[in-house]
């Protein structure tokens, strides 16, 4: 896989261009305070659907061809991929199908039925999430990945065009940017936007204590 360039991101942002919440930057002056700087926040949780997800997801599905987009998509997730899946599919009146295990989020799983999208639940200690969704990519389905797709990276990365627009216009140079890392859709998108408006910021991914997958991955090569 190639990862996305700045012209990729820009474009996807041309796509996102009046679907999606250009969520702020705000900032805690406790927080300031207590840490001698100033630390901004861009809240995705006010985006559509709650989460960043559903860039990636609708930008992915811009890129299919309408042939491609007739035929249904299909994806799978625990909760948030999966409800900016379905939100997508909706705004395109696309069928769409989404594996989900069994112990998803109620509240989330009922979320992605009522934009319209079918669940179809997997035990994911038993069951691998790719076996339950191949009969409907051999139907001729597209596979909407959560990470790992060039367009979906681009339009995560939309973020990142944001919040250095947003910060320059607060007359703001970063030092650093600090971005949440699962699967590395958000933080590669970012980065690429990052580092093209201001090669000397620093960029860290971070992960939770004794979850960090990634850092082990990267370890083992």
């Amino acid at each position: 896989m190639t990862l996305p360039g700045i012209s990729d991101i820009r474009a996807a942002a041309e796509r996102l261009s009046g679907l999606i919440v250009e969520t702020p930057l705000i900032e805690s002056p406790e927080l300031n305070k207590r840490h001698g700087g100033r630390i901004l926040f861009k809240p995705e949780t006010l985006q559509r659907t709650g989460s960043f997800k559903i860039r990636g997801a609708y930008n992915k599905l811009s890129t299919l061809s309408e042939e491609e987009r007739g035929r249904g998509v299909v994806a799978f997730s625990s909760g948030n991929h999966a409800q900016g899946v379905a939100a997508s599919a909706a705004l395109f009146g696309v069928k769409a199908v989404i594996a989900m295990p069994a112990d998803a989020p109620a509240m989330k799983i009922g979320n992605v039925r009522r934009m319209g999208a079918e669940v179809v639940t997997f035990d994911r200690f038993k069951e691998d999430r790719m076996t339950v969704v191949r009969p409907y990519i051999e139907q001729g389905m597209a596979l909407v990945p959560p990470f790992d797709d060039p367009a979906i990276i681009a339009g995560q990365g939309t973020i990142g065009l944001e919040l250095m627009r947003q910060a320059k216009a607060l007359g703001v140079a970063l030092d650093a940017v600090v971005i949440p890392c699962g699967g590395g859709g958000l933080s590669s998108g970012i980065s690429v936007a990052v580092k093209d408006a201001s090669p000397n910021t620093q960029v860290w991914a971070v992960e939770p204590e004794h979850f960090d997958d990634t850092r082990r991955s990267l370890a083992k090569g």
